[in-house]
């Protein structure tokens, strides 16, 4: 596994240093560009992880590396749990020249942005996830009225918050049970993340989504980066299509809070300064 920070230049040093199934992923990339899909995440990896997700926003460097990289391959695709406007409006991605390729899939795949088009298809939503948000409040009252803990209404899902808890992981502990417990009654699920648990559908998540994509699109290698748990379905994608044939590179926007990720990536960068530095540097070397 290779650990790189935003050099630009540092992608030919990328290929002789990651293992080989990712040097294959790269490579397939680098081809191949015109074939090949981006998947990036949005939260810790396109932008730095703050206190109040509202205050997120990308990295300054993003747009520009996603404007200079996204014309020379098939598809960018930002994949994330937020709402894809919500997205689209945080990173700054609206009406940028260069960015036509790019797709926001929001609430993991349920809801698309297309650059195109500027515009949002989207499924009716669970009914479920309305009914648990009505009971959250009580729920977090009974359980201990955490001070710090928050709410976040995301539409197709909701989300409670502890990392401005007194404890933030004493909060998530306590937590976990007793929202799995109301999830499971109103046919949902839990994804827990870097200090949230997020409540939303079954059958919606980061890998679905991006291996949907990537077969709608006929994409013949892939990258993906993340930063959090719910980015571990997404890297299990890219190793799907690698066997099949399709060349892949795994990449950490690196977080010590999600061992898991690193631990599987081809390629561990510092977070989204980082990310940016690769995207500019792949960006460069296609040419």
């Amino acid at each position: 596994m290779g650990s790189h920070g935003d050099s630009a230049g540092a992608i030919d040093s990328l290929v002789r240093s990651v293992g080989r199934a990712g040097r294959e992923g790269l490579e397939g990339l680098l081809a191949r560009p015109g074939k090949a899909l981006v998947g990036l995440d949005f939260d810790g990896t396109l932008a730095p992880i703050v206190a109040d997700p509202e205050q997120a926003r990308a990295h300054p460097g993003a747009v520009p590396a996603l404007a200079a990289l996204a014309p020379k391959v098939a598809s960018v695709a930002v994949i994330t749990g937020r709402a894809p406007g919500v997205a689209v409006r945080y990173g700054g991605f609206a009406g940028v020249s260069g960015l036509e390729h790019l797709v926001v899939l929001g609430h993991y795949g349920a809801e698309r942005w297309d650059a195109r088009t500027g515009s949002v298809t989207a499924p009716a939503p669970h009914p479920g996830v309305a009914a648990a948000r009505e009971e959250l409040p009580g729920l977090l009252d009974r359980v201990g009225a955490w001070q710090g803990t928050w709410i976040e209404e995301k539409g197709r899902a909701v989300a409670v918050h502890t990392r401005r808890a007194a404890d933030p992981q004493a909060a998530f502990e306590a937590l976990r049970d007793p929202l799995s417990e109301l999830a499971s009654r109103h046919g949902l699920i839990v994804e827990p993340g870097r200090m949230v648990l997020e409540l939303r559908p079954p059958g919606m998540d980061k890998g679905v989504a991006l291996l949907e994509y990537a077969r709608e699109i006929g994409a013949e290698s892939v990258l993906y980066a993340g930063d959090d748990l719910g980015d571990l379905s997404a890297f299990a994608a890219v190793e799907k299509l690698r066997s099949d044939g399709v060349p892949g590179l795994l990449v950490c926007s690196g977080s010590d809070e999600v061992t898991e990720l690193r631990e599987r990536a081809d390629v561990v960068v510092d977070g989204p300064e980082g990310v940016v530095g690769l995207l500019r540097g792949l960006a460069e070397r296609i040419g």
